[in-house]
C-alpha cells in the first residue's frame, strides 16, 4: 500500500502557476489526485494544468484573487462542480514583495505605513483565512479534510526588512494551530510547511549574483538552496493519509537555516 496515494482525492492548490505551487500540483497529480490549479494569472495556471493533463492526470485551471473571499468561494464552487469536493487545500499563494526589489532596498518598518503593509497581510494571512473559510463547511459535513499552508521561516525566526511579511506568515501558523484544535473532531487536519530560500522565479533575481548567493549559503547547514520538490515532498506528506495523525504542526523545510525547538 502506498500511503502517499491521492487517488480519489481532489486538491486545490493556490498560487500554483509557478515555483513551489506548480510542483505541489504536479506532485499531487503524480500520486493520483485531481488538482484545481489556481493562480492570479490564468495563463500560468493553464500551463500547469496542461502539464498535468499531458501526463494523464486531471486538472482544472482557475484564476482567483485569494484576498477576495467571494472570489475564493466562487472558485471552490466551480472546482467542486468540475472535479468533485475539495479534500485537500494547499494555501500556497503568497506575496513576498516585488521580485525586482532586493531586500536591501526595502524601507525599514518605521518608514512605512498601512498602505505598505496591506498587500503582505492580505495575501499571506487573509488569503489563508479565505481559502479555509471557503472549503471548511463541506469538509466538516463530509468528515474529512487536509489543509496545508505554506509559510516562511521569516514567520518563525524573523528576518530583517521582512517584519510585516513575517508577522503575516506567523499569523497564518497561529491560525492553523487554533484551527487544528477546532476541526480535528471532524476528521480534518491543519498544518504548515515553513520554507527558507527556495530556487523559484520569485527569488531568482535575489540569488543570481554568485557572491550574494555564496554569502547567503553560509547560513544553511545543507549547503544549497531549496528546490520546489523539497517543499512539495513535505506538502504531499501532510496532504496524504500518511499524516493522518499529524495536525497543528509547522514543519520547517529549510536546509537547516533555522534550527529551533
Amino acid at each position: 500500500m502506498n500511503v502517499l496515494d491521492m487517488t480519489g482525492r481532489t486538491a486545490l492548490v493556490t498560487g500554483a502557476g509557478q515555483g513551489v505551487g506548480r510542483q505541489v500540483a504536479l506532485h499531487i497529480a503524480a500520486y493520483g489526485g485531481a488538482v484545481v490549479v489556481n493562480d492570479y494569472h490564468l495563463d500560468r495556471a493553464e500551463a500547469v494544468a496542461a502539464e498535468i493533463s499531458e501526463q494523464g492526470g486531471r486538472a482544472l485551471a482557475l484564476r482567483c484573487d485569494v484576498t477576495d473571499l467571494d472570489d475564493v468561494t466562487a472558485m471552490v464552487a466551480h472546482g467542486t462542480e468540475q472535479l468533485g469536493p475539495i479534500d485537500v487545500l494547499v494555501n500556497n499563494a503568497g506575496n513576498a514583495g516585488p521580485a525586482d526589489d532586493p531586500l536591501a532596498h526595502t524601507p525599514p518598518f518605521w518608514e512605512t505605513d498601512p498602505k505598505d503593509w496591506e498587500p503582505w497581510i492580505a495575501t499571506n494571512f487573509y488569503g489563508v483565512l479565505n481559502g479555509c473559510r471557503a472549503v471548511l463547511p463541506d469538509m466538516v459535513e463530509r468528515g474529512y479534510g487536509r489543509i496545508v499552508s505554506v509559510i516562511s521561516d521569516a514567520g518563525r525566526t524573523g528576518e530583517p526588512n521582512l517584519a510585516v511579511y513575517g508577522g503575516a506568515k506567523a499569523g497564518a501558523a497561529g491560525f492553523s494551530r487554533g484551527l487544528a484544535k477546532s476541526v480535528g473532531r471532524h476528521g480534518i487536519t491543519a498544518n504548515c510547511v515553513a520554507l527558507s530560500t527556495v530556487n523559484t522565479p520569485g527569488v531568482a533575481s535575489a540569488i543570481a549574483d554568485p557572491e550574494v548567493a555564496r554569502k547567503a549559503l553560509r547560513g544553511y547547514v545543507i549547503r544549497r538552496f531549496g528546490e520546489p520538490a523539497d517543499a512539495a515532498n513535505a506538502v504531499l506528506f501532510l496532504a496524504s493519509d500518511a499524516a493522518a495523525w499529524v495536525t497543528g504542526q509547522t514543519y520547517p523545510v529549510n536546509g537547516g537555516y533555522a534550527i529551533t525547538p
